[in-house]
């Protein structure tokens, strides 16, 4: 159903343009929006809504049906006689007649989209529906997602709609009232450069419109319509997965994500299993903050001594000591790429299970 707004101001250009004053009513009568009020024509729209013409001219205005699929949706009466009014209202309707079926096919091609996301379609519905609302089965896509912090989605909705405005191949919607989902139509090439400037300049955007803590997530592109709802539960787990190991960033790629992905999936007893396992009753985040930025700064140098003690501005033999004193309470040597690997995974399967227990509070 298109809004009373859309309509208030489809009619307020129509005024604009044609200089003549104009109402839509619905069926019964009953003003729905004017340019001035026309009240004392309630009775003779309903009595013309219930007469097989459809149009009319009634002490002084003009009477004209607006139907939607051959149902009569409204009235439309414009004040004034003659052939003039009479084009000018014919006009009108035609236009208002239109805009109910470009509102209408919006909004059907909206709820396709949203049962397609969530996997409620059946392959011979995706297909079929798809042919019925003219939209390529076959071309490249991604699902992306942006988040807002929820109390500015409908804003967060409304500048992404306007973001993509002009785009007919593009869908952007909302299956709850947190995020702002894209269906995102893609050119040949290479898409991992397209998305990434696409995202950046939203993020900008958004930002610019005073929205904090925006962050978009997409999965990989997909080429049947078919697999889109894989590509949005990708562009969801790469959303969550970025608050937990990537919280610096604001754009998060479903490819980017490595092991992280894997320990997300993992559940917590076991999680908990492994780090008691390795560590005992000590978690490997609690060790102190020297100690910490040396583990960090080791891993981002891939484990090269020389390199991560001239970051430092320590001696090498500084930074020997501590990874030796290290590896007597942990029992893992970082130098030895298996130790290293097993601690980098605790290390992060703790990130995992704090932030599942914020969650759970």
């Amino acid at each position: 159903m298109i809004s009373n707004q859309i309509l208030q101001n489809t009619i307020d250009g129509l005024k604009g343009i044609a200089r003549v004053e104009l109402c839509v009513m619905d069926t019964e009568g009953q003003e729905v929006v004017s340019t001035v009020s026309m009240k004392d024509c309630a009775g003779a729209a309903a009595e013309f809504a219930a007469s097989p013409a459809d149009s009319q001219e009634i002490q002084g205005y003009q009477y004209f049906k607006v139907y939607d699929e051959q149902m009569l949706e409204y009235i439309l009466v414009v004040a004034g006689a003659g052939e003039d009014v009479y084009t000018i209202g014919k006009m009108a309707a035609f236009q208002l007649q239109n805009l109910l079926i470009a509102y209408k096919e919006r909004f059907d091609k909206d709820n396709f989209i949203k049962n397609l996301l969530l996997d409620n379609l059946l392959l011979v519905d995706i297909y079929s529906r798809s042919k019925k609302l003219h939209i390529q089965t076959d071309a490249p896509r991604v699902v992306m997602i942006v988040e807002s912090g929820g109390k500015d989605n409908n804003t967060a909705l409304e500048l992404t709609r306007s973001h993509f405005e002009g785009s007919t191949k593009d869908f952007i919607t909302a299956v709850d009232e947190t995020n702002v989902i894209i269906v995102k139509e893609l050119v040949e090439g290479d898409a991992s450069k397209e998305l990434e400037k696409l995202s950046g300049q939203l993020v900008h955007q958004l930002q610019r419109e005073n929205l904090n803590n925006v962050r978009i997530a997409y999965g990989t592109v997909v080429r049947e319509i078919k697999e889109v709802s894989r590509s949005y539960k990708e562009a969801k787990m790469a959303l969550d997965v970025g608050k937990i190991f990537f919280d610096e960033r604001s754009i998060v790629a479903y490819s980017e994500l490595g092991i992280g992905r894997l320990i997300y999936q993992l559940p917590l007893p076991l999680c908990k299993m492994f780090i008691r396992e390795i560590f005992g009753g000590k978690s490997p985040d609690e060790f102190d903050e020297e100690t910490l930025t040396t583990i960090h700064k080791f891993f981002e140098n891939s484990l090269n001594v020389s390199e991560t003690s001239r970051q430092l501005f320590i001696h090498r033999n500084t930074l020997v000591y501590r990874l030796d004193k290290l590896q007597k309470s942990t029992g893992l040597d970082l130098r030895v790429f298996e130790d290293a690997i097993t601690f980098k995974i605790a290390l992060m399967v703790v990130k995992y299970m704090k932030y599942m227990e914020t969650l759970e509070y």
